[in-house]
């Protein structure tokens, strides 16, 4: 006999000490829990399945009531029998009633990038629908969505935010990941599309990626300010190891690695299949790694503050030094990433082998892909061709500078 009721698991405290409320799943003999938007400060604050000292507890307790009724409504569709408990867990939390309002389920989403660790998509999120909420309502349901609200809300983003092209399509495209879980979830279905008739506005390209001849500037420089130094070494630091993101290189643990194997944070829970990253470790990447390493194993910058904090610190800090360096462009983290990429477009090495070292997904369209798995060795070899061809054009430049001053000083000598 299966049943429904509400829970506080004490060993699935939240890092900041509190507690999620969840749905306790019971049947054949095993408990499974589905997590729901709706936290308590301790456990004194949910007492026999309900909410209690709190000022909303009346509101809480209503709206779980509510939450409990619609997935025993979604129980008594099926025969419960025919499934195991964690099957029903995996129903029950994809199921959404058709009075979900479109807050509602953008809400969820946002709870679950958080679960997920993903705080900064989250909060790209969290801004955008509180725009769709500033120009709509929190009620509105996703079935009231037509082509016109699309329209509607663009007009709104670019009349009364006064945003541009590519800040639009960001807010436009999360807004489409909404409709489409709530079509996933048969929150909804549309005899017409709301975005069947719209065309997302253009991104402008991000010209982010820097010349070889300015990165062996900032790969050559020798500043004396160790935020500087922290900038240069961090920068070239990604580019050889294949563009990697900074919250990747900063999660990895480098004591005693010769190879490095990770996945990309930002998609770790995105994509489908082996998203694994394995390159071997450049020689050249390891006399920067040894400089910043911590007993730990991790690179210490000595910056003791967020996150968040850190990657604008970073971003300002190799903006200041390409400045210095007559560099003048941005130039930001995200630029050895680009600039790997490209270098390596340039010398013909093909996309797939590229996607691969950065952690992108090789496109479907390229069907012959499909069979051929890039392993380490392709990834190593791409990277050092890459490497080997920025050392070359160093040593010409430097050639070059030399044969130039001899001849200056020829001409001198005989003038």
């Amino acid at each position: 006999m299966i049943s429904l009721s509400l829970a506080v698991v004490p060993a699935k405290v939240l890092v900041d000490g509190t507690h999620k409320i969840r749905v306790a799943i019971n049947h054949k003999h095993e408990t499974r829990y589905i997590a729901t938007r709706f936290i308590v400060q301790n456990i004194k604050q949910f007492k026999n399945g309900r909410v209690v000292g709190r000022d909303d507890a009346v509101i809480i307790n209503k709206k779980l009531r509510t939450l409990l009724d619609e997935y025993q409504n979604a129980l008594d569709r099926i025969n419960t029998d025919a499934y195991t408990c964690g099957q029903l867990r995996e129903y029950l939390s994809r199921y959404k009633s058709s009075g979900t309002t479109i807050s509602q389920r953008w809400q969820e989403y946002i709870d679950e990038l958080r679960e997920e660790g993903r705080d900064g998509t989250a909060g790209l999120h969290e801004l955008s629908k509180r725009y769709f909420s500033e120009k709509f309502s929190d009620v509105m349901l996703f079935e009231t969505l037509s082509p016109n609200t699309i329209i509607d809300f663009e007009k709104f983003l670019r009349s009364k935010k006064r945003l541009g092209d590519t800040t639009i399509s960001m807010h436009m495209k999360r807004f489409k990941a909404i409709i489409n879980a709530a079509k996933k979830e048969n929150i909804v279905k549309y005899e017409i599309d709301p975005f069947a008739f719209y065309n997302m506005p253009e991104s402008a390209i991000r010209e982010l990626d820097i010349t070889i001849e300015e990165f062996n500037k900032i790969r050559n420089c020798n500043p004396k300010e160790k935020p500087l130094k922290m900038a240069r070494d961090i920068f070239i630091l990604s580019y050889y190891l294949g563009g990697i993101n900074l919250i990747d290189l900063m999660n990895t643990n480098f004591k005693n690695m010769e190879i490095l194997e990770y996945i990309r944070a930002k998609t770790k829970h995105t994509k489908r299949g082996e998203k694994r990253i394995s390159i071997t470790i450049p020689d050249e990447a390891k006399s920067i790694i040894r400089n910043w390493i911590d007993k730990k194993g991790r690179l210490n910058f000595d910056y003791n503050y967020s996150y968040a904090n850190f990657r604008n610190y970073v971003t300002k800090q190799i903006q200041r030094l390409a400045n210095i360096l007559g560099i003048n462009k941005r130039v930001v983290y995200y630029s050895a990433r680009k600039s790997f990429v490209q270098h390596g477009y340039e010398l013909n090495i093909s996309l797939e082998l590229l996607e691969y070292c950065t952690g992108q997904s090789v496109k479907k369209n390229r069907p012959i892909f499909n069979y051929v798995k890039f392993m380490r060795k392709h990834a190593d070899e791409t990277i050092r061709k890459i490497i080997d061809h920025v050392n070359d054009v160093d040593k010409w430049e430097k050639l070059e500078y030399i044969l130039t001053n001899a001849i200056n000083a020829f001409y001198k000598m005989n003038v």
